[in-house]
């Protein structure tokens, strides 16, 4: 699986604004330049993807001097794949294209149901992980069991 620089730094964006709702001053909405100050996101690319993230529903924003960005759901309702999607689309493609469109002949055609089994498996954990669990560093049970075998991170 490969992310975009866009996607990680939504992540990012979306697990402070996720910290900053439950921590001391919560409710208060976070300027671009505080987050991109705490994730050590380039502020201008902030602000593109913050835009895009206010399109897909994820956070809403409001300007002035009280203005800011805060989730527009509690953040154990925001999956780690719905932002991805909004951010890239959908998750997993082979040249670009839905792997269940693909054509393969004679001994490569089970490789279709390798791409929609992988996407299937990535789709498990992204859609079971939420925001909400990245910022209080309290991953689900069967992420935690995947992280911890040391092939995993090879």
């Amino acid at each position: 699986m490969r992310l975009s620089a866009r996607v990680d730094y939504a992540l990012r964006a979306a697990a402070e604004l996720a910290a900053k709702a439950s921590g001391p001053g919560r409710g208060r909405p976070v300027t671009a330049d505080q987050i991109a100050r705490a994730q050590e996101i380039p502020p201008k690319f902030l602000e593109s993807i913050l835009l895009q993230l206010r399109r897909g529903g994820i956070v809403h924003a409001q300007r002035g001097p009280e203005g800011g960005y805060w989730l527009a759901r509690p953040a154990e309702e925001i999956s780690l794949a719905e932002v991805i999607r909004v951010i890239d689309g959908p998750l997993a493609h082979v040249r670009g294209q839905r792997p269940e469109t693909l054509g393969y002949h004679g001994p490569a055609r089970a490789l279709q149901e390798v791409w929609i089994a992988l996407r299937a498996s990535e789709r498990e954990i992204l859609e079971l992980v939420s925001v909400g669990d990245v910022a209080a560093n309290a991953l689900p049970a069967r992420v935690t069991e995947l992280a911890a075998d040391p092939r995993a991170w090879i």
